[in-house]
């Protein structure tokens, strides 16, 4: 077996395949020259904690011996041999297998302006992209964030938490557009602005150059910002490159069927890079960049590469930490034709989104830490039954979602 792709679906892929009994040679390749590590305290605890941290790894060199995992690390596949069945690596070893998986993650979506490959502007991927912006975030520094989306809004909140000058620049009329709900998004936006970030919103950055050690920001109104670093957060693109020259059907990401399972039986895919039909969508074909289902999906691959026969139906869930709320949400928010609210008795809202059958699609709520975890997870319960809770009775705080769990079939 063999997993190309060192991040947390491949690593979770690896150690599942000798969960789910896998003897055989084992081989993990990775990228980056360290161990698997988890992406998410990039833009949070890694920019805020008082000094620059290791990276907080999945597993260390020990736990992949004692795993009898063999991890190449500081590599890349260059090609699939698909006759032979073999990974080519960049140095030229070949490895063969009897089943691949390819997790290959995303990477950062390029600026497409004028003067984007200026020297201040920085993208976050990998712990060596967050030592090297964490370093420019200092008190007083004027940093401008391209992109309202959570990556960057994620960024303005922990530079501000160190004392930068931040402006938002984000094309969509709102924050979020792609990824909740007006309602939570204005939350959000509100709290940035009482936080002291320049929010402007409906606006897009024409050009960038380079000037007197700064980058000035040409924006579509025909005002300029001039930043110390500008951080460009538009989303990211599939790493389908080595698929794509293997003649794997590619799709908005390596196209998979709901095992996971490319256009070749013996190849399957995972994660950030791949985009498949989710049942509980009508077989809608998504790709989520989302730290859980990159674990989910990993562990969901290494059983069926062993030969089981396990559709992929997990609720997309996300979550994100900006100052002190924390946002949470279950289901696909655009999915939704109607809005159900509950106004529970401590503040917090939770907003349930309805198919045009009464189905619950998703359910998303904004607090301080965990104030509506709970609930959500509930709610992602009842959006995996397919449950039709009555709107009147989904609106009451006095009736817990548990107790509406409890008249679910499972």
């Amino acid at each position: 077996m063999v997993v190309v792709g060192g991040g947390e679906c491949g690593a979770r892929a690896a150690f599942a395949l000798r969960e789910a009994g896998w003897n055989g040679p084992l081989t993990l390749v990775g990228a980056e020259a360290v161990p698997p590590y988890e992406r998410p305290p990039l833009s949070k605890s890694m920019m805020t904690g008082p000094h620059a941290s290791a990276p907080a790894t999945i597993c260390d060199a020990e736990m992949l011996r004692n795993g009898g995992i063999d991890f190449i690390a500081g590599t890349t596949a260059t090609d699939i041999d698909r006759d032979n069945h073999e990974v080519v690596l960049a140095h030229g070893r070949r490895i063969a297998y009897r089943r691949l998986l390819v997790a290959t993650g995303a990477t950062a979506r390029p600026l497409p302006i004028p003067g984007a490959a200026a020297d201040g502007v920085r993208y976050l991927r990998s712990h060596s992209d967050a030592l090297a912006l964490r370093d420019r975030l200092r008190p007083g520094a004027r940093i401008g964030v391209i992109g309202g989306g959570f990556i960057g809004l994620e960024l303005a909140a922990s530079a501000t938490l160190r004392g930068c000058a931040v402006t938002v620049v984000e094309l969509a009329p709102r924050l979020m557009s792609r990824g909740t709900t007006p309602q939570i998004a204005a939350v959000v936006a509100a709290r940035h602005e009482r936080a002291g970030v320049d929010v402007r919103c409906g606006t897009g950055v024409a050009r960038l150059e380079r000037r007197d050690g700064a980058t000035l920001l040409g924006l579509t109104t025909g005002e300029t910002l001039l930043c110390d670093t500008v951080v460009a957060g538009i989303g990211a693109v599939p790493e389908t490159a080595l698929a794509h020259k293997a003649g794997l059907a590619v799709d908005n990401g390596v196209r998979v069927d709901t095992r996971l399972t490319t256009s070749d039986p013996d190849v399957f895919a995972a994660g950030d890079c791949c985009s498949w039909p989710h049942p509980l969508y009508g077989g809608r074909r998504i790709r989520l960049e989302s730290w859980r289902n990159a674990r989910d999906q990993g562990g969901a691959a290494a059983r069926n590469m062993l030969g089981a026969d396990e559709p992929f139906a997990t609720v997309p869930w996300f979550w994100s930490d900006q100052y002190d709320l924390t946002l949470h949400i279950a289901g696909l928010p655009d999915a939704a034709t109607t809005e159900v609210v509950r106004r529970r008795h401590d503040g917090v809202e939770i907003r349930f989104g309805l198919g045009p059958d009464g189905r619950l699609l998703t359910a998303s709520a904004i607090g301080t830490e965990s104030a509506a975890a709970r609930d959500i997870r509930l709610a992602e319960l009842l959006i995996a039954r397919r449950a039709t809770p009555h709107p009147t009775t989904l609106a009451d705080p006095t009736v817990s979602l548990k107790a509406l769990l409890r008249q679910e079939p499972h």
